[in-house]
């Protein structure tokens, strides 16, 4: 598949946002972190802007951007349409705990149960957008049972991250914070790579064969190519990376999103680097979950390239 690099941005960016309201809500749950006026208003700030900004990117993947309302019509049958509907639906609890820790400085009673909500309603945010990608069946790398949980776990540890940086940036005490990053981290490059080695290891059953049902007669193959000339099907979905090239975007992709940041958060408790630390630990994320997702969507194969001479998908 093409990367879309406005779905990229859209993924990792609101992943991130909505990973930390999970964590802010959590953390002032358990009373982990104190509700200070000025760490709530940045903490939310930063994640309402990440979310929202990323929204706001998907639609530029949309032919007619001002439609983009129109999916949320379709939440029985659609988890584009679901996703809308709870990144909405998350803005609502999301905001009225930050209206109580910002303004009351608490995030007790009714605000606890606002705090309950957010994660509740971020977590299926997350969710939904990973069975956009695993609820298809013509693509096998998508179609798989650890795709919607990797979303949620990547998210989850993204956000973890930030959460740790605006902790160094306030001066607050982040240890629990730093080994829920480390821990959220680690488990998200374990599923990473276990579904790296199933997309490699498992059988490419889709063929133009089983397509036609020939396949006892030997092997199928077109007579004359289906167009005289590349098409919107072969740009979207024929992009072919190159097996060596994947290799290695997958190596820099464990290292920046998952070696590095672990390294940089437990040495940034150490003195003199600090903030320093947190910082260099997000942008390296950041920077290697980008190379994660456009790996998602170039190593993805659809059925429909069969029609066009793949051998298998």
């Amino acid at each position: 598949m093409h990367p879309a690099y406005s779905v990229i941005a859209f993924t990792t960016a609101s992943g991130a946002g909505l990973g930390l309201l999970v964590w802010l809500a959590l953390f002032a749950l358990l009373d982990l972190v104190p509700t200070d006026r000025w760490l709530g208003f940045v903490g939310f700030a930063l994640a309402f802007a990440l979310l929202t900004g990323g929204l706001l990117a998907s639609t530029a993947h949309l032919g007619r951007p001002e439609r983009a309302w129109r999916a949320f019509s379709q939440w029985r049958t659609s988890w584009l349409s679901r996703e809308g509907v709870a990144a909405v639906a998350t803005y609502v609890p999301a905001g009225l705990l930050a209206m109580g820790w910002v303004f009351a400085e608490t995030a007790d009673g009714f605000f606890a149960l606002m705090a309950l909500l957010t994660i509740v309603c971020a977590l299926a945010t997350l969710y939904t957008t990973g069975m956009i990608y695993a609820s298809l069946p013509t693509i096998r790398q998508w179609h798989q049972p650890l795709t919607a949980p990797i979303y949620v776990v990547l998210g989850l540890a993204s956000g973890a991250v930030l959460l740790d940086l605006l902790l160094a940036l306030f001066g607050v005490e982040r240890r629990a914070a730093t080994w829920v990053a480390v821990i959220a981290i680690v488990v998200a490059a374990a599923l990473k790579w276990l579904y790296w080695l199933r997309i490699d290891g498992e059988a490419r059953t889709y063929t133009a064969e089983a397509a036609t049902g020939l396949g006892h007669l030997g092997k199928v193959r077109p007579l004359e190519p289906p167009h005289t000339q590349p098409n919107f099907v072969m740009r979207e979905m024929g992009y072919r990376v190159a097996r060596k090239h994947a290799e290695r975007l997958r190596g820099l992709a464990l290292l920046l999103a998952f070696a590095v940041p672990v390294a940089l958060l437990l040495l940034s408790h150490l003195p003199r680097v600090g903030v320093l630390g947190t910082l260099l630990a997000a942008v390296s994320m950041a920077a290697g979950l980008m190379i994660e997702r456009w790996l998602f969507f170039a190593e993805a194969e659809h059925v429909a390239m069969l029609y066009y001479g793949a051998e298998a998908a």
